[in-house]
């Protein structure tokens, strides 16, 4: 279809001298017969690797051109060709005023790729509209010359529209009669829209770049012709060829695929990632948390595609997340000590969980939760859940969670549990990133996914009316669940290589992440900790910390949570815990810092019960954050025969060491004050090295045990986790060397084996002397009597920054401020002794931003900048 003389013969040209990233000498002009044979020039640009071992040909979509790809232009190996085409009637390609349809735009690229004679190892990267294009062309290779395709790479982009779902509200806006040449052709707006979805928002220079090409409304026709293109139902002429590239896509599954995704775009949202994993099963995921549309734009792409090279560009194959295998223990499932006590006379009654909540205590005894657990397993698959779904968890920690948690473990489905205490918009994101197929929770929760458009199929713990039903689009309840179940076969037990749950992170260095455990490795945690604390089945928990209740059942033991805030650690005071203890007779007490904090500040409220039951507490233990050794004291006055342990670990490998409060107390002092915080020997089963850190903060050394080596903490262990979700590039990073998880803490390990820990990599101040620990500047901080709490952050360029200290006092003063002289002092003077380090400015707060989960650990980052901003002359504001 031809468009009118306007628009035809406007020729190929070079794009101008001076866009940013561009280098003229990438630009070439080739002339190659389009689909129908008709010689047509298009601009490309071309790094020029004259014997490659690998060629990357890029696809833009719309509307930009090949200047979106200039990065992995830049970055690619000195081996690896990199072609970026300019789509014909895009970029500085020719203007045909041709009408191009997707099975055109296939084939021109098709006859452009064999007019320039490209040969060997091709890996295709495709983003927007490119990308069925990009996957058109790679079927009609894998199928004329197997072996010659080695990857595919899709960013933000779409082969299907899912059933039942809309297609984007702006291509559809944008479809409007009338509309759609007055925003693509007569004016910029479409480009300028687009550009504009970028947050942050895009250089000036990157956004003069994309607008080069099209500066008149003639030159801008193809826009609207690609926007037109988008089949929105069968009866559209591309609607069969999108259909034969989604189809064909079958052919592709053993092919290394790698999607690289911006989930805020607001036209290829992760509605379309999780179509394309479904199709391409075996594909690498990494979800940029916070990038959009433009994603080569707003996050490290051109590093990641680089990166992912290496496993490819040889034919290899590139395993699936997880799929590493270790040598590991033949271990009892998750409910077998809920079966055991269930069939045992004299436990089937005992209390398996204990819930306590506004004054009413209910609890189930092992007997009923192993049935209820097996109907509930079986209520699961009747309604649909299949074993591999992903079903998140909302339910607060009691008996209900208890019953549908280990149900879905009995069954094989992946529990996906996520704090309510990250917030709703960390929450929303977590649920995005983990796209559950399944969602049980509290009218509460079913409110919040109706409201935020949480996906999954809705099942409601706890009586719901009818009318709310319907309005919250709640398929079952739980009790149904066991109703349906309780007649029907136990489904098979899932293997112990079967993923078990994904647990996301706290949030308080970075993005929440989903941490992904298989049934082996939660199997490994309990029996890590049942080892480590000599905990029998004659022992009883109270979790303060609620995720750990979750473990009472798979450890035999009885559990409660007490009376308190689960999202406000703090909010646990001392009668709160007194009663929990009392109702269970508890031997075991497991509280974060912050709730310790509150419980020995309300320690005269306690009753003679709750002090007694108290007494007859045997383990404390605390962790979550650094627990301070005087608070470790004075919780422990409460609980007077109790021995105090403080493990370390994190969401991803729990625990890895442990220290009781009597050795802490046995530390020489001088050494916390330069080392940072002791958390004591590796647990059993557990392995710890250094990775030694330059004078930039940079981990470069292997792993090391060499003591008094300051670097990253890296662990080895059974029970750790299996990968990062939809985060490959972390999960990379996070593994290397293989067989080790990269903690992201910094620390060291003295001549005694005991591990140091002193803050966070990314929290690491370069200064001109060398790298310094923001731990011990704290701990040297808070040694002033008046000081509760401190934060250490760096100010200036890595390898020159100076040290500025931020810090509470007692009594806590009404607004942030320049502490007073003689206190600066002090602090200086304690900081140089402790570190060698002189801090150049001290600044008391009424309170330092901490974290949502534990109350406890310092956002560093927020008070960085808060810092940053005072340092270059900002009015000192609150924090």
């Amino acid at each position: 279809m031809k468009r009118s003389a306007s628009t035809v013969g406007i020729p190929a040209q070079l794009p101008p001298s001076g866009l940013i990233g561009l280098e003229p000498g990438w630009s070439r002009l080739v002339t190659a017969p389009d689909h129908a044979g008709v010689a047509r020039t298009w601009h490309l640009l071309d790094n020029g690797v004259a014997v490659p071992r690998l060629t990357i040909l890029c696809v833009h979509g719309n509307p930009s051109w090949s200047f979106l790809w200039r990065k992995v232009l830049t970055e690619a190996p000195t081996d690896v060709r990199v072609i970026a085409v300019d789509q014909l009637d895009m970029g500085f390609s020719e203007r045909t005023g041709v009408v191009r349809r997707l099975a055109e735009r296939i084939a021109d690229l098709v006859a452009l790729t064999n007019a320039i004679g490209l040969h060997g190892p091709v890996i295709t990267v495709a983003h927007d509209w490119g990308g069925p294009i990009s996957l058109g062309w790679a079927q009609h290779l894998a199928a004329d010359e197997p072996g010659r395709l080695r990857g595919i790479v899709l960013t933000n982009t779409a082969v299907h529209q899912p059933a039942g779902s809309p297609a984007p509200a702006l291509i559809r806006a944008a479809r409007t009669p009338g509309l759609l040449r007055r925003v693509t052709v007569d004016t910029t707006t479409f480009i300028r829209g687009a550009m504009e979805m970028s947050r942050p928002r895009l250089d000036p220079e990157v956004r003069r770049a994309f607008l080069a090409p099209y500066a008149t409304s003639s030159r801008r026709q193809a826009i609207a012709d690609f926007v037109e293109d988008i089949p929105l139902d069968e009866s559209h002429p591309s609607y069969l060829a999108l259909s034969t590239v989604a189809a064909g896509l079958d052919a592709l599954v053993d092919i290394p695929t790698l999607l690289l995704w911006g989930p805020s775009d607001r036209v290829f949202s992760d509605l379309y990632l999780h179509d394309l994993e479904r199709r391409l099963p075996g594909a690498q995921v990494h979800r940029f948390e916070g990038a959009g549309h433009f994603v080569s734009e707003e996050a490290d792409v051109a590093g990641a595609i680089v990166g992912w090279l290496e496993s490819v560009g040889e034919g290899h194959t590139v395993s699936a997340p997880g799929s590493k295998h270790v040598l590991r223990a033949e271990r009892d499932s998750l409910w077998a000590a809920i079966d055991r006590a269930a069939a045992d006379p004299e436990l089937v009654l005992r209390a398996a969980v204990v819930e306590q909540a506004s004054g009413v205590i209910r609890s189930i005894d092992f007997g009923e939760l192993g049935h209820r657990v097996n109907a509930t397993a079986a209520g699961l698959i009747e309604v649909g859940v299949r074993p591999g779904d992903r079903v998140a968890l909302m339910i607060p920690p009691g008996v209900d969670l208890t019953v549908v948690l280990y149900a879905c473990w009995r069954m094989g489905a992946v529990a996906v549990l996520i704090d309510s205490g990250l917030g709703p918009r960390n929450m929303s994101r977590a649920l995005a990133s983990a796209n559950p197929a399944h969602l049980i929770g509290i009218t509460k929760a079913m409110v919040s996914a109706r409201v935020l458009r949480w996906p999954g199929r809705r099942i409601v713990a706890g009586r719901s009316s009818s009318a709310a039903r319907r309005a919250l689009g709640i398929e079952h309840t739980v009790d149904e669940l066991g109703v349906l179940g309780v007649s029907r076969p136990v489904p098979p037990a899932p293997s112990a290589d079967d993923l078990a749950a994904i647990v996301f992170t706290s949030g308080s260095t970075g993005p929440s992440k989903g941490v992904v455990y298989r049934h082996h490795q939660i199997q490994a945690q309990r029996d890590i900790l049942a080892d480590l604390y000599a905990i029998t089945p004659e022992d009883r928990l109270v979790a303060a910390f609620a995720p750990f209740a979750l473990y009472g059942p798979t450890l035999g033991i009885t559990s409660v949570v007490p009376e308190m805030d689960v999202t406000r650690p703090g909010t646990l005071d001392a009668a709160a815990l007194g009663d929990a203890v009392a109702a269970i007779d508890a031997t075991l007490v497991f509280a974060s810092p912050a709730a310790l904090a509150n419980v020995v500040a309300t320690g005269a409220d306690l009753s003679d019960r709750q002090r007694v039951a108290l007494g007859r507490v045997r383990l404390l233990l605390s962790a979550g954050a650094p627990v301070n050794p005087t608070l470790l004291g004075r919780a422990i006055d409460l609980m007077t025969q109790a021995s105090a342990h403080t493990p370390y670990g994190m969401t991803e490998v729990l625990p890895v060491a442990d220290i009781s409060l009597d050795q802490l107390r046995a530390l020489d002092p001088r050494l916390g004050v330069s080392r940072g915080v002791c958390v004591g020997r590796a647990s059993p089963s557990v392995t710890v090295a250094i990775s030694r850190i330059d004078d930039r903060g940079t981990a470069v050394g292997p792993p090391s045990d060499v003591p008094d080596v300051v670097g990253e903490i890296l662990i080895a262990a059974p029970h750790t986790k299996d990968h990062y979700d939809r985060l490959h590039f972390t999960e990379l990073r996070s593994s290397s060397p293989s067989g080790w998880h990269r903690s992201g803490d910094v620390g060291s390990i003295d001549i005694d084996g005991r591990l140091w820990v002193g803050g966070r990599l990314q929290h690491v101040i370069t200064t001109a002397s060398g790298p310094v620990l923001p731990v011990p500047l704290e701990l040297a901080a808070e040694s002033v009597e008046v000081v509760t709490r401190a934060c250490a952050v760096g100010i200036g360029p890595v390898g020159v920054q100076v040290v500025a200290i931020v810090i509470e006092i007692r009594p806590a003063g009404r607004r942030s401020r320049l502490a007073e002289m003689s206190l600066t002092d002090r602090i200086r003077d304690a900081s140089k002794v402790a570190t060698g380090v002189v801090p150049v400015m001290v600044l008391v707060v009424p309170r330092l931003p901490v974290d949502r989960r534990h109350n406890s650990k310092i956002d560093r980052s927020w008070v960085a900048s808060w810092v940053r901003d005072i340092a270059a002359g900002g009015r000192i504001r609150g924090l």
